[in-house]
């Protein structure tokens, strides 16, 4: 679909609705704007992560990513592994240090 008009910068552009239905905007909708190169482009605006929490909850989750980042400080991670192998292998030495036995089977 294309609009053709006639700029006097004395009327605002308006986008008329059936233009909005086709770009598939909905009512309400947040809509970002950017002019760059002599076009406008306008797409829906992104969500922002801080939109999508309430305060409570980023409170939350800056705490376990706090907590996160102090165990990786004291060293209490493991890797990274540049082969499946070394994973096997760090995990069969965390099996040992721990002092864990394999379980019989039931048959």
């Amino acid at each position: 679909m294309t609009v053709a008009l006639k700029n006097d910068n004395k009327t605002p552009l308006v986008i008329s609705p059936a233009m909005r239905r086709k770009a598939g905007f909905r009512t309400g909708q947040e809509l970002e704007i950017k002019a760059s190169g002599g076009a406008i482009t306008i797409l829906p605006k992104v969500p922002n992560a801080n939109d999508e929490y309430t305060p409570a909850q980023r409170r939350k989750i800056d705490a376990e990513l706090r907590k996160s980042a102090d165990e990786v400080r004291r060293g209490l991670v493991s890797g990274p592994f540049d082969t499946a192998d070394e994973m096997i292998a760090a995990l069969k030495r965390e099996i040992r240090k721990r002092g864990t036995k394999k379980k019989p089977r039931s048959r």
